[in-house]
């Protein structure tokens, strides 16, 4: 029995070239291990403390989704789990960037019109607050 994946039945993110700093966190990955436990445990804890600040800013104020891949690229080095789940993130950034950029020319004018007409709102409010 053949384990092949057949071509019609590979995932898009099979397809994708892995970005750059994927790449560079591979090769970087292979002389990270060559370091002593000191260097790499401090590596560990400045990975878990920027992944946790991270998932905190998904209920406080923050940049949550700039940090989390941050720290995941920090532990990527040492653990294989944050390797994947990085790759999984950029991959769905990459999917999101090429929908959005997908957007047609209708979309691009009723986005507009409706961004339009929340100014004329918020400046018309803002006027009759002040009247009051």
């Amino acid at each position: 029995m053949s384990t092949e994946v057949p071509a019609g039945d590979e995932r898009e993110s099979d397809k994708r070239e892995p970005p750059a700093i994927v790449r560079r966190l591979q090769d970087r990955r292979e002389s990270h291990r060559d370091h002593g436990i000191i260097y790499r445990g401090a590596f560990l804890v400045a990975g878990f403390t920027v992944l946790l600040g991270g998932l905190a800013m998904l209920v406080l104020p923050g940049p949550a989704l700039l940090v989390i891949p941050i720290g995941l690229a920090i532990l990527s080095l040492e653990f294989a789990w944050a390797a994947r789940a990085l790759d999984e993130i950029l991959d769905k950034a990459a999917a999101a960037q090429e929908k959005a950029g997908g957007m047609g020319t209708r979309e691009k004018v009723v986005l507009g019109v409706v961004a339009g007409v929340c100014a004329v709102a918020a400046v018309a409010g803002f006027l009759l607050y002040q009247a009051s």
